[in-house]
């Protein structure tokens, strides 16, 4: 049971856990005059966002011939964002609890929890970063795997660059990530911990140049190994070099943008190689203090629990247009669609060779603005995957009310 005083703790609890992905780059100092809450050294933003209360029509992701179950629903998300300032170092992390809750189907309900810790150290010329992430969460993984299995992710990264010019940097960087589905999560009858349950290691070479104050580009060189516990027959290797732009939060474009190649290789030759492009972006951009725009975008190699199936190439893209109508009132728009390209494993007696599902959603919002921390909407969302597979396809609708509320 979630209680008013467990964010606090759990606050407190992240300067002392250390777990996955704190990547080269991650850190940004924060701006002291706008973070709210200071204890001595200690900052600390909290944050709550109500993301939906209201009906999800499709619980379980059902086909239309299953009749999918409908019910009420709400999500809580509080958040905690933390800096301790230790010298010319920054110790950073982040605590968020997300509580989803069903009233008829209680097998839905679950605490997903997050926690990131990471260690800036900016010496002369040399820069280190350490740190990590812990995540244990009952959400879906992906867009292919409905059920909301239970499974958690454990890791670490450490990287270190050096300026060589005034402007150039030179760097390497390392991440391990150990995924564990619970023993009981079971999908479409396959055990997802005997398929899924998996180590990843990457090594990394990287060049960063600083463009402008607000801009950099940077280009590496990667190396990754991905080990299955119980299944080996799925181990693989893969090289990977790409180029990145990066834009500062303060920059008129924010976030970043890569292109690259890779040259996937399964250790078991009945599976195909994949050897071609990668793409992953995030970026923002506000016209006139009026309109904001948003673009995510993913092409990527990613695992999947089909057994004669095992991996799938990632192809997808969302946005979104927030418009600020007049006064406190807004609108938003957004849709994606995300494409699942199956490989074969070779004579493999596969429902559907060469198998590719579609994901399409979009919906909006209206949303008003009491405070400039307190914003209400209204949301309406529909998402739906066409597949060959008739038990692999769906459609739903998510309609409910939002508020976000950031001290």
């Amino acid at each position: 049971m979630f209680h008013p005083t467990r964010c606090l703790f759990l606050a407190g609890l992240a300067l002392a856990v250390a777990s996955r992905a704190f990547a080269q780059g991650d850190f940004v100092p924060p701006d002291i005059a706008k973070v709210p809450v200071q204890v001595g050294p200690l900052l600390i933003n909290p944050s709550l966002a109500l993301t939906n209360l209201g009906v999800d029509t499709n619980v379980f992701n059902q086909p239309a011939e299953l009749a999918p179950k409908s019910d009420f629903t709400i999500t809580i998300t509080p958040r905690t964002d933390l800096w301790l300032r230790m010298g010319p170092t920054w110790l950073n992390g982040s605590v968020d609890e997300g509580i989803v809750w069903y009233q008829q189907y209680a097998s839905e309900r679950s605490l997903n929890d997050r926690y990131k810790l990471g260690w800036h150290v900016p010496l002369n010329r040399l820069t280190f970063d350490v740190g990590g992430n812990y995540l244990n969460t009952h959400e879906r993984p992906g867009f292919e795997i409905d059920s909301r299995a239970h499974h958690t992710e454990l890791g670490g990264a450490a990287s270190a660059d050096v300026r060589w010019l005034s402007k150039t940097y030179f760097g390497v960087k390392g991440t391990v990530l150990r995924t564990n589905f619970d023993g009981a999560a079971n999908f479409e009858g396959v055990n997802l911990r005997q398929e899924l349950n998996r180590t990843d290691t990457t090594a990394a070479f990287v060049i960063r140049h600083e463009l402008t104050p607000l801009t950099s580009i940077s280009a590496d060189i990667q190396r990754e190994q991905q080990h299955f516990e119980f299944s080996p027959d799925r181990d693989a290797s893969s090289t990977q070099v790409s180029g990145r732009v990066t834009f500062d939060p303060a920059a008129l474009i924010k976030g970043s943008a890569s292109i690259g190649y890779r040259d996937f290789q399964p250790v078991d030759r009945t599976l195909p190689a994949y050897q071609g492009s990668t793409a992953s972006a995030d970026l923002t951009y506000v016209l006139l203090g009026l309109t904001q725009f948003g673009v995510q975008a993913t092409r990527d190699v990613q695992y999947s629990y089909e057994i004669d199936q095992p991996y799938y190439l990632l192809t997808g893209v969302t946005g979104s247009i927030a418009q600020k109508v007049f006064g406190p009132v807004d609108v938003v728009a957004r849709g994606g669609l995300q494409r699942l390209d199956y490989r074969d494993r070779a004579l493999a007696p596969v429902p559907l060779s060469a198998r590719t599902d579609y994901v399409h959603s979009y919906g909006g919002g209206l949303g008003y603005h009491f405070a400039a921390d307190l914003r209400i909407g209204f949301n309406i969302d529909h998402s739906d995957r066409t597949s060959g597979v008739a038990s692999r396809r769906y459609t739903g609708w998510r309609y409910g009310t939002s508020a976000t509320y950031g001290f």
